[in-house]
């Protein structure tokens, strides 16, 4: 079954131009006035760049003598907190100085009380060993002169038999 192919486009073209209307010269102040505008303008922008390189000038002097004041102010704070922590170190050493004589004075007491109650245990163990020493040599004394009677009574009895 055969198709029949659709018929082709019907071009329809535009009708022609119609001539360029004629050119007319009207007199303007347009280039005056561009003119004007472009010195206005220039003057203008001389202008802003002395307000601004004056402006620079002007920021560069205060920011350096904001710089010096920072500085300034650094130093001061400084010097400020150095003092403080010298008052705080005399301070610490002080104390410390008195901790340590109280340490000192105290570890002196006890040793002084140390050396008295073994001074006290000394010679009450002297006292002691003084008084065994002399029950011993008492003992042995009369242990001696108990031999030697026993021995004199012995030689006396064995005379008489």
């Amino acid at each position: 079954m055969g198709r029949k192919s659709p018929p082709p486009p019907t071009v329809i073209y535009p009708p022609p131009s119609p001539a360029p209307a004629p050119t007319t010269q009207v007199p303007t102040q347009a280039l005056s006035s561009q003119t004007a505008l472009n010195e206005v303008s220039g003057k203008q922008s001389r202008l802003n760049m002395e307000l601004g390189a004056q402006l620079d000038r002007t920021n560069a002097e205060f920011f350096t003598g904001q710089d010096i004041r920072r500085g300034q102010a650094a130093g001061a704070e400084s010097r400020l907190t150095i003092a403080k922590t010298g008052e705080e170190n005399r301070a610490q050493t002080r104390v410390q100085g008195a901790e340590n004589r109280a340490l000192t004075q105290e570890t002196g007491l006890q040793y002084r009380r140390g050396l008295e109650t073994a001074g006290e245990q000394d010679r009450a163990l002297t006292r002691e060993t003084g008084k065994e020493t002399r029950t011993t040599d008492l003992q042995k004394e009369m242990f001696r002169r108990y031999k030697e009677n026993r021995d004199y009574d012995q030689a006396q009895s064995q005379y008489r038999t």
